[in-house]
């Protein structure tokens, strides 16, 4: 198997040169705009061919973050931060976005399409989905077990990456709308507010329902066949990047996991360890208790007396070191600088590990019982450990290749390139040694280390003149700052807009029996969701013309669907709908009628056209979006647009399950009411997964008039409705009535 490539994260210019100083093989970091880290540091266009360049020279790699959602208004600024990727030669860009591929297929086909964790891909049918469209790489879903990841690593020719360590996510990455929908801001947007690791309550137990451990893998990394082992963490500082990178590059040189190396890792930043779902379902990924930081633990009170707190550390620390405590009823640990330490009657600046100490606790300090586990959650002796080297400044970056002419004649020299020409007059005689004179307008002319630029020299001096290295310089510095590289001007497709005819209605559920008493003569189609337990029978006494299957966004085993899929086909039916990209791998290219839903992101016209290319008929607006962008969407579409006027908010789809009592589970489908603050939800518990609905709806009332979609959709999926329900808001939504406990979502905000 080809050797493992570690990739870490650069959420700086310092955090990438720590990163390869302690062995990563690549970085991965974003720019300005369009990073799903938006609030890390990220990079300027001069750092990124700084630090690019210093990369190459080591024969290492950069790939750059444009994975997030992109608005049509922001398609411009797009096209600038590809011009500046491919200029600086990056190694890959990880996108989410569909119209970023379309955009990098046709217009920047040297930049490597890599398939972004956010683009959900957790199957083998949507791994090859990807290396179809030029993908070739492909960044599974955190959520996979060794197995499923064995099993998509025998496709040839697509290189896979996972995360082997840093923060997790509660859901499936680019499937999560919770912190867009209730605050704006989106996670598929790089604004994540965090909405998951608050306090939820249910039933009369408080905790933090979502809140996951950090990913650890460990040495368990050395079992993977993959190419890429990322490491999470675009948001910490080089300190971090360099310890975790230094671990993991001590595993993989075969020298095992150094515990000393770990426990660094843990004061600088750690929340519990987690192996997640690697080795089969694991219920032990949840911190409950306490949200951030924890530290490593070295200890448990043994007594507090007087402002100062006893008890013997298992690993030592000093003076101003931090610690943290857990305290019940707070949601994070406490945490102090220690100012006082006491060994055997004497202050001391250093507690040694197993040694009996009192440390002083400061005026704020909490009531602490006998018992209270503390960690050390900062270690100045750490923040030492870890230095690195820099290059020079200026000493790398990425030159534009131009082609120089120097002409030496007897009464002057002339330098040209790109264009522009400058003269130097005078006079030059024969040299005494012609190759030693040749040798100098070369030396002078490749002197570029402080301009933009990589200059290939051709000198035409017939005889043999000598000119002397002051002429020389003046000569290369004039030519050379009249040089101006102008960038291309890159033209957009734009796409030529449909037809637009009179809007229909479509009606969307997981249960046709709650269509029951709706009359389904007001509309054009029914949109059935397949389970791999459906009842085909109940599909089949529907009009077939007005049947079309939609197939799950996660399907961890597709295998489930394929038999499915072929005796729906055989029956004739041919209008399809995916939500993810491994409904390209398991339907026929042509001969069916495919219509993209939500959650596979249409949200500008770049990714309308790539959807078309991938012969979809429809694309589906994201709920997620503002009026705004659905409009534009809308009005630049080459092919039918629906708007969703009415669903129960999926906020996110989890593979993980908050009851954790699998041993006495029924395996029934339950819904379990939560709340946060005064915001209230259902989560849906089936199969072992969660999806946790608003219980607010989405609902357009009469502003879905503004969009004038091809297609009206109501939904009825998620929750469970009674054909007495369907009914009365089936008629509510089509007179356009208002209905009660709804809400319009990013409507009328700026995402």
């Amino acid at each position: 198997m080809k050797k493992h490539e570690l990739l870490a994260p650069a959420g700086d210019l310092d955090a990438g040169y720590a990163a390869f100083y302690y062995g990563a093989d690549a970085v991965y970091l974003g720019l300005k705009s369009f990073s799903a880290r938006a609030n890390a540091t990220n990079f300027t266009p001069e750092q990124l061919s700084e630090l690019t360049a210093y990369a190459h020279h080591l024969n290492k790699c950069v790939y750059v973050t444009i994975n997030t959602l992109i608005q049509e208004k922001e398609l411009d600024e797009l096209m600038r931060t590809l011009d500046v990727c491919n200029t600086c030669q990056v190694d890959g860009i990880i996108l989410q976005d569909i119209g970023v591929a379309h955009i990098i297929k046709e217009h920047y086909p040297n930049l490597k399409l890599h398939a972004s964790t956010q683009m959900a891909v957790h199957n083998v049918d949507g791994a090859l989905a990807l290396k179809k469209l030029g993908f070739t790489r492909v960044v599974l879903a955190r959520e996979l077990t060794l197995p499923e990841i064995e099993k998509i690593a025998t496709i040839k020719d697509l290189e896979i990456e996972i995360f082997v360590h840093g923060a997790l996510c509660y859901a499936y990455s680019g499937l999560c709308q919770f912190s867009s929908i209730e605050s704006g801001r989106s996670a598929n947007r790089g604004k994540c507010a965090y909405p998951c690791r608050a306090l939820f309550q249910w039933g009369e137990k408080k905790a933090h329902l979502f809140s996951m451990k950090d990913m650890a893998l460990q040495e368990h990394i050395l079992k993977l066949p993959i190419c890429s082992l990322k490491i999470e963490g675009r948001k910490k500082k080089d300190l971090y990047v360099a310890a975790v990178v230094d671990y993991y590059r001590h595993i993989l040189d075969g020298k095992g996991a150094d515990k000393s190396k770990a426990e660094n890792i843990k004061q600088i930043f750690s929340r519990p360890w987690t192996t997640f779902h690697l080795l089969g379902k694991n219920n032990d990924i949840i911190d409950t208790d306490f949200v951030g930081h924890r530290g490593l633990p070295i200890g448990q009170a043994e007594k507090v007396f007087k402002q100062y707190m006893t008890f013997t550390p298992k690993h030592s620390f000093s003076k101003y070191d931090g610690l943290q405590l857990d305290i019940p009823g707070t949601e994070k640990p406490f945490g102090f600088s220690v100012q006082e330490i006491i060994s055997n009657g004497r202050q001391v600046f250093e507690a040694k590990a197993h040694q009996k100490v009192q440390v002083q606790l400061p005026n704020n300090a909490p009531f602490i019982d006998k018992g209270t586990q503390i960690y050390l959650a900062s270690s100045g002796q750490v923040k030492a450990t870890y230095h690195y080297e820099k290059p020079k400044p200026n000493e790398f970056k990425i030159r534009y290749p131009i082609d120089v002419m120097v002409q030496i004649e007897t009464d002057k020299i002339t330098a040209s390139a790109c264009g522009q020409s400058v003269v130097s007059n005078g006079h030059f005689d024969v040299a005494q040694n012609p190759q030693k004179a040749h040798d100098s307008v070369l030396q002078a002319f490749l002197k570029y280390k402080d301009t933009d630029f990589k200059p290939n020299i051709k000198i035409e001096n017939n005889n043999g003149l000598f000119v002397p290295a002051s002429v020389l310089n003046q000569l290369r510095r004039d030519l050379y700052e009249r040089i101006e590289i102008k960038e291309k001007q890159t033209e957009l497709q734009n796409p030529k807009p449909r037809k637009k005819q009179p809007t229909k209605w479509l009606i969307k559920t997981d249960n046709l029996i709650c269509l029951n008493q709706t009359d389904l003569s007001t509309f054009h189609e029914v949109i059935v969701l397949l389970t791999p337990d459906i009842n085909i029978e109940q599909i089949k006494k529907l009009p077939k013309n007005k049947v079309r299957l939609a197939l799950p966004s996660i399907a961890r085993n597709s295998q489930n669907f394929h038999k499915i899929i072929k005796d729906l086909l055989n029956l004739g039916y041919r209008k399809w709908e995916i939500g993810n990209p491994w409904g390209l791998n398991v339907l026929p290219e042509k001969g069916i009628d495919l219509s993209f839903d939500n959650a596979f992101y249409t949200m500008n016209s770049q990714a309308v056209l790539m959807a078309q290319k991938m012969n979809a008929s429809r694309i589906t607006l994201p709920i997620e979006d503002t009026m705004e962008n659905m409009m534009a969407v809308n009005d630049k579409s080459p092919i039918s647009t629906v708007a969703v006027v009415y669903q129960d908010i999926p906020l996110f789809q989890s593979a993980n399950c908050i009851k954790n009592n699998c041993k006495h589970c029924q395996k029934q489908t339950c819904f379990i009411p939560i709340k946060k603050a005064t915001d209230s939800y259902w989560a849906k518990i089936k199969d072992c997964a969660l999806t946790l609905i608003s219980s607010k709806p989405f609902y357009m009332g009469k502003l879905r008039e503004q969009v004038q979609s091809d297609f009206y959709r109501i939904d009825f999926v998620h929750q469970h409705y009674t054909p007495e329900q369907v009914q009365t808001i089936v008629s509510k939504i089509q007179s356009g009535e208002n209905i009660p406990n709804t809400q319009i979502a990013n409507l009328k905000k700026n995402i």
